[in-house]
């Protein structure tokens, strides 16, 4: 599909739509926006005014793209080449005012930043290059994702802050504000910190998702005992909360516990867990 088959009334006189750009029909393209030769963009999205999509960049259906978005840049990474690297949008995504997404660096065969489905970026977040994130996402005001930064769904990160390279942060975590995160956030806890702290687990999340003590009283008290295990041992090694933690009863949520941290530990490329907040002593 080229420009001119885009309906005078869904886009502003003063877009820039290249003519070899795939936009649907009904998509919608704002004041002075630019949208570039390798750019599609699905069924009823909304680009909003002084946007840039550039790169070879795919965005899905029903998305709501505020001003002032970059999406698709080159990464800001001084071993990028200028490969044709993608990033890739979901569906029914709100990305707000000055959001930036950078395209992927080319490496170890991975060549795109991916966005899912049904995600919230508030203004002035950055996602770096070669980032995942799941579904259901909220990153609040000024987040920064540094490189290949993967993101589980329905995660929650607060205001201000920065996430270090190769970081993993799992399923429904919480990250209060101004956190510094530069080791993986194990799912369903909730971190916060400078440097980040696991302080609990994230019930009030879990609740929300129909993971409680009335709705699926099996996984709550599973994920309880595992986080028993896991933070309240007093100081046991990990590996060794590990081993006990898989001779709990089998449990969808505390398999993917078991799978992440294993995962965290055992992988050169990931960081390491993120540890638990150490408590004071009597003389303190």
């Amino acid at each position: 599909m080229n420009q001119t088959a885009v309906p005078t009334a869904l886009r502003h006189p003063t877009a820039v739509i290249h003519p070899r750009a795939d936009v649907h029909p009904t998509a919608s393209i704002g004041a002075y926006a630019v949208v570039g030769e390798h750019v599609r963009i699905g069924a009823e999205t909304i680009v909003g005014p002084h946007v840039v999509i550039e790169g070879w960049t795919e965005i899905g259906v029903g998305n709501e793209i505020y001003s002032g978005a970059s999406i698709g840049a080159a990464p800001q990474d001084l071993k990028y080449g200028g490969e044709p690297s993608r990033v890739v949008i979901g569906n029914y995504n709100v990305i707000r005012e000055y959001v930036t997404i950078n395209r992927a660096t080319v490496t170890d065969g991975e060549d795109a930043t991916i966005l899912g489905d049904n995600n919230l970026l508030m203004a002035y977040v950055h996602i770096g290059h070669n980032c995942v994130l799941g579904d259901r996402v909220i990153i609040t005001n000024t987040v920064s994702l540094a490189g290949h930064v993967h993101i589980e769904s329905k995660a929650r990160i607060g205001g201000m802050v920065g996430v270090h390279q190769f970081v993993h942060i799992g399923r429904l975590a919480m990250v209060g504000g101004m956190a510094r995160v530069d080791r993986d956030i194990p799912p369903y806890t909730l971190v916060e910190g400078h440097p980040a702290r696991v302080r609990g687990f994230n019930w009030i999340g879990l609740e929300r998702s129909g993971i409680s003590e009335s709705e699926d009283p099996t996984s709550f008290k599973l994920l309880k005992q595992a986080y028993r295990l896991l933070y309240r041992s007093g100081g046991r090694p990990l590996e060794q909360s590990l081993k006990e933690l898989q001779n709990l009863e089998s449990n969808p949520h505390v398999e993917h516990l078991y799978h992440f941290l294993s995962a965290s530990v055992g992988d050169k490329k990931r960081r390491g867990p993120t540890p638990p907040v150490r408590k004071r002593a009597a003389h303190d």
